[in-house]
């Protein structure tokens, strides 16, 4: 029997991509499955970005880059954080990597020892507590609630804090809320950690062009200047110009942090592709005006989702300011005949049973650290948005036929 190490007692798959397989298995029985549930937005990469990549796929030799990123890139990187953020950075500040996911990873790994903390707002994106755990730190996650828009306050960060903490994890706008920080949210947050030098702050701004209501954005480094020589600032290519498998994100921070974080990927995947850096240059240093249009259409989609949601018995949410995730509150519903008569205790046997009647997958709150609630992602057509919210709304009058309460909880 092949050993194996104590951490993977704790260490679970990512929610979403167990949801993507199923999805893709029943499909493949003939079921006309909806997948909801992943992080991928239904836009093309625009036209100039795949002619890049083609053009640097048939370069001879298709060659290796440096281990943090093509020159090239990194410049591109640099001139996008000076242009949109205000954020001057270096070279040797900048890594580009596998994804974002690869950039938390690598600084996790370069940074915590058994038993340090990693401080993890919820509800969140889940793989921060496996990437901390895996990593050997300890993930310490910190309920948020409707009145403070699902946001980490001050108070509570301050209460979460030991001597252990090694990294707040701030995710702006948040995945699954779309919850949004403003620039004086983060400098209350960063007033907090001034009376802590030696923790440094994550800061996951993969979803910064999928804002609504003419909402201002705004990164840790940028809003709190004096939090920038311990702020890892992360971003990537996936939402914003829809290249989820090109699989490019890139990091800025302090450049002993990143020289770190390049030794820990010299001996890991080395560089990021190639070819995918060169479509990352030109999606970077190309038009940007595909991404407003980009957000009116899912502005659009938003209020489709809201609307759609108020008219089903027993579902009620609060508008996103940002992301392309509606999250979506279902205790009513757990608390109803209907629910009683069928079982459902929690939000994932709402989960599967949507799935079993509906043909739509949907992702459990409770994978995303608060419940009840299910979140689905409204970044596909508007087509297939409708067909899915349609279903939902069938599958719950179903569920209702023995009687169903059509009062509702109040939209937060």
């Amino acid at each position: 029997m092949i050993p194996r190490s104590p951490r993977m007692a704790s260490l679970k798959t990512s929610p979403a991509s167990i949801l993507a397989k199923q999805a893709r298995a029943l499909r493949a029985t003939g079921r006309d499955i909806i997948l909801l549930s992943s992080g991928e937005i239904e836009f093309p990469t625009p036209p100039h970005v795949i002619e890049a990549g083609l053009r640097a796929a048939k370069a001879v030799p298709v060659g290796y880059t440096n281990v943090d990123g093509s020159v090239e890139l990194k410049e591109a990187v640099r001139g996008k954080f000076a242009r949109e953020n205000n954020l001057c950075v270096g070279l040797e500040e900048l890594i580009v990597c596998n994804g974002s996911k690869q950039v938390m990873f690598n600084a996790l790994t370069a940074t915590v020892s058994p038993g340090d903390e990693v401080i993890v707002p919820a509800p969140y994106w889940a793989s921060y507590l496996d990437l901390a755990t895996i990593t050997g730190a300890v993930p310490v996650v910190v309920d948020t609630s409707a009145a403070s828009g699902w946001k980490l306050t001050p108070h509570d960060l301050d209460r979460a804090i030991t001597q252990r903490t090694r990294w707040v994890i701030i995710n702006n706008p948040v995945n699954p809320t779309g919850g949004v920080y403003s620039a004086a949210e983060l400098r209350a947050l960063a007033a907090v950690l001034q009376h802590h030098p030696d923790i440094l702050v994550m800061s996951d701004d993969l979803y910064e062009h999928i804002i609504f209501d003419e909402t201002e954005f705004a990164t840790m480094a940028s809003a709190a200047p004096q939090m920038r020589e311990r702020t890892l600032t992360i971003n990537g290519v996936s939402k914003a110009y829809a290249m989820m498998g090109w699989r490019i994100g890139y990091g800025a921070g302090p450049a002993s942090l990143i020289a770190d974080m390049v030794k820990v990927q010299s001996q890991s995947t080395s560089n990021a592709s190639t070819v995918s850096q060169a479509a990352a240059e030109a999606a970077l240093n190309g038009p940007q005006d595909e991404i407003a249009r980009r957000q009116t259409l899912l502005a659009t989609a938003r209020a489709h989702v809201v609307d759609a949601v108020a008219k089903i018995p027993g579902l009620s949410m609060r508008s996103p300011a940002g992301t392309f995730y509606a999250y979506i509150s279902c205790e009513q519903l757990l608390q109803s005949s209907a629910a009683l008569g069928r079982g459902w205790r929690t939000d994932a046997d709402l989960a599967r049973f949507v799935l079993d009647e509906a043909g739509v997958v949907v992702l459990p709150g409770d994978d995303c650290g608060l419940s009840p609630f299910f979140r689905i992602n409204f970044g596909c057509s508007s087509s297939l948005l409708d067909q899915a919210l349609d279903r939902i709304a069938r599958a719950v009058e179903v569920a209702s036929a023995d009687g169903l309460d059509d009062s509702r909880l109040e939209t937060t």
